[in-house]
C-alpha cells in the first residue's frame, strides 16, 4: 500500500478474504459530511475487481449450499453476536462516514442487531410446503434451493442496516455475496466483513468492493454468473440496472425512492400529527425512502396544523452531536441539486415557508447541512412535490376532504409508505384499503420498519419483492417442485 498516504486512513477491498487495493491502484478521497474534510481513501474498483470478487464467490458458494441451512443460520448468529459486542465501534464509523449522531447511529446499529438475530432464527423454519398430489401413491412438495451468486448494491442512508438487510439472508439462502458498499459508506461495509471472517464465514462467501457505480456496480449487474442482484438506490439508476439484467434475464430486487404522504384529516391529534410530520419529514436529514415528504391537510385545520408544524421545523436541532435532532446530507452533491430543486420550486410559484438553505456559521462551515424545509403552494405534479429528493425537505398541500385526499396521496408514479391521521377507525379502515403504498400507517409515520415484518412498494418503488420479514427470503432463494412416488407393492 505504498501509494497510500500515511495520514489517511484506507478501505480496502475484501475479496476471498484479503483485503486488497484496486486492481488498478486507483483511489476514491471520502469526505466526512460533517465538516466537509477528507475521511479517508477508498479502493476505486474497476471490471478486473468485480470479476475477482464473483470468481471468489463462485469458488465457495457450492460447499456453503451444501451446508444445513440451520449451521448457515448459526454461522450468522455469531456474525451479529460480535456485531453486538463491537455494537459502540461500528456505529462510530456508522456516525463519522454519514454525519449522524452517535445516538442515532447507534440506534440504526441496534437495528441491524435484530436483523441478524432474525435472519439467523429463519434457519430453524426455512418453510417449503407439502401437499397432496391427484395421483396415487405421490407425495408432492416444495423446497428451497440456493441461486448462487448475489449481488448486493447498497446505499449511504443507513449503511449499516442496508448490510444486514441484503447480507444476511442472501446468506442464510446458501448463497455466496459481492456486496458493492456505497462510496459514501464504505468502512462500514468492510468493519462488517472483518466481523464475518472473525465469526468464521469462511473467504469468499462476502466479498466487498468499493467505487463508482458505473466502474464497480454496472460490472455486477452485467456478470452472467451473478444470479440475483439486489439494490437500492434511486428510480433512475434501478431502471437502468433492471434493463442491463433483464437482458440475461437475471432475477432483480429494486428498493428505489418514495415521495410518501403523510394525511392530516380534520379529527386528528394535532399536537401528535405535527410531531410526526416532522419527524417523517426531517429525521435521518431526511434521507429514507420512506420519508413523509409530502404532507395532506384538511383545509379546515390546514392553518392550525401549519403553525404547529412551523413550529417543530424551527425547533429542529441541526448537527452531528446527540444533542442535535439530524445532521448533515451525505455529500455537497445531495445538497447542491436539492438547493437547485427548491430555485426551481419558487421560480414555478412555490413559497419556501421555513428554511431552505444551507446551514453556514459556527458549527456548519465545511458540512452538508440543509435547513428543515417547508415547502407550500407547489402543485401536485411540480417536481418538488413529486420527485424524492432525499434530504429535509416537505411539500404541503390543503384538500377538501378526505376522497381529495386520498386521490392526492395516489397520484404520482411512487408507492412505497403512506400515512393517516384520524381518529375515526372506518375512515383509517378506507385508507388502509385503497391507498396505494406497500406500507400503511395509521397515528403513525411514514417509516419505521420492523425485521419481522416485509418491506417495499409499488410502482416506482420497487419491483414487487419484499426486504425484511421472512418475505426476504423469497429474493435470495428459488422455489424446486418434488415429487415422491412410491410403490406400495413394494412394502
Amino acid at each position: 500500500m505504498s501509494a497510500i498516504a500515511a495520514d489517511m486512513r484506507f478501505v480496502a477491498n475484501v475479496i476471498g478474504g484479503e483485503e486488497l487495493e484496486a486492481a488498478s491502484g486507483a483511489t476514491l478521497e471520502k469526505r466526512a459530511p460533517s465538516t466537509g474534510e477528507p475521511l479517508s481513501l477508498v479502493a476505486r474498483s474497476g471490471k478486473a475487481d468485480v470479476d475477482d470478487a464473483v470468481t471468489a464467490a463462485v469458488e465457495a458458494q457450492p460447499a456453503w449450499a451444501r451446508r444445513p441451512v440451520a449451521e448457515r443460520g448459526a454461522i450468522l448468529r455469531r456474525v451479529t453476536q460480535l456485531l453486538e459486542r463491537d455494537r459502540d465501534q461500528v456505529a462510530a464509523i456508522v456516525s463519522t462516514e454519514t454525519g449522524k449522531s452517535p445516538r442515532d447511529a447507534r440506534g440504526e446499529t441496534d437495528g441491524a442487531i435484530e436483523m441478524g438475530y432474525f435472519v439467523a432464527g429463519e434457519g430453524r423454519r426455512f418453510y417449503g410446503r407439502t401437499t397432496t398430489s391427484a395421483v396415487p401413491n405421490r407425495q408432492a412438495m416444495t423446497v428451497r434451493q440456493p441461486l448462487g451468486v448475489a449481488g448486493l448494491i447498497i446505499a449511504a442512508n443507513t449503511p449499516i442496516a442496508n448490510v444486514a438487510w441484503k447480507v444476511y439472508p442472501a446468506l442464510l439462502c446458501g448463497n455466496a455475496v459481492v456486496l458493492k458498499a456505497s462510496e459514501d459508506a464504505p468502512e462500514t461495509a468492510l468493519a462488517f466483513a472483518r466481523l464475518a471472517t472473525e465469526a468464521g464465514l469462511l473467504p469468499g462467501l462476502l466479498n466487498v468492493v468499493h467505487g463508482l457505480g458505473p466502474e464497480a456496480g454496472q460490472p455486477i449487474v452485467e456478470d452472467p454468473r451473478v444470479a440475483v442482484i439486489s439494490f437500492t438506490g434511486s428510480t433512475a439508476v434501478g431502471r437502468g440496472i433492471a434493463e442491463i439484467a433483464g437482458r440475461r434475464l437475471a432475477k432483480v430486487c429494486l428498493e428505489l425512492g418514495g415521495k410518501n404522504p403523510l394525511i392530516v384529516c380534520d379529527d386528528a391529534d394535532l399536537e401528535r400529527a405535527a410531531e410526526a410530520a416532522a419527524l417523517s419529514a426531517f429525521s435521518n436529514a431526511g434521507q429514507r425512502c420512506a420519508s413523509g415528504s409530502r404532507i395532506v391537510v384538511f383545509e379546515s385545520v390546514y392553518g392550525s396544523f401549519r403553525e404547529l408544524l412551523l413550529e417543530r421545523a424551527a425547533a429542529q436541532r441541526v448537527g452531528s452531536s446527540d444533542e442535535h435532532d439530524f445532521g448533515p446530507v451525505i455529500n455537497e452533491r445531495q445538497l447542491e441539486n436539492m438547493l437547485t430543486a427548491l430555485e426551481r420550486a419558487t421560480e414555478a410559484g412555490a413559497s419556501v415557508i421555513a428554511g431552505g438553505h444551507r446551514l453556514t456559521g459556527s458549527g456548519y462551515d465545511g458540512g452538508y447541512y440543509m435547513a428543515p424545509t417547508l415547502v407550500e403552494g407547489a402543485e401536485p405534479e411540480a417536481e418538488i412535490s413529486s420527485t424524492e429528493l432525499f434530504g429535509p425537505i416537505a411539500t404541503l398541500h390543503a384538500v377538501r376532504g378526505f376522497e381529495e385526499a386520498l386521490e392526492l396521496a395516489n397520484r404520482g408514479p411512487y408507492g412505497l409508505t403512506a400515512a393517516i391521521w384520524t381518529r375515526s377507525v372506518h375512515r383509517a379502515q378506507d385508507f388502509v384499503t385503497r391507498i396505494h403504498s406497500g406500507v400503511a400507517s395509521v397515528n403513525g409515520p411514514t417509516y419505521g420498519s420492523e425485521p419481522h415484518m416485509p418491506f417495499g412498494g409499488l410502482g416506482d418503488s420497487g419491483t414487487g419483492w419484499r426486504e425484511a420479514g421472512t418475505e426476504a427470503i423469497d429474493v435470495y432463494s428459488e422455489l424446486k417442485t418434488v415429487y415422491v412416488n412410491h410403490d406400495p407393492a413394494a412394502v
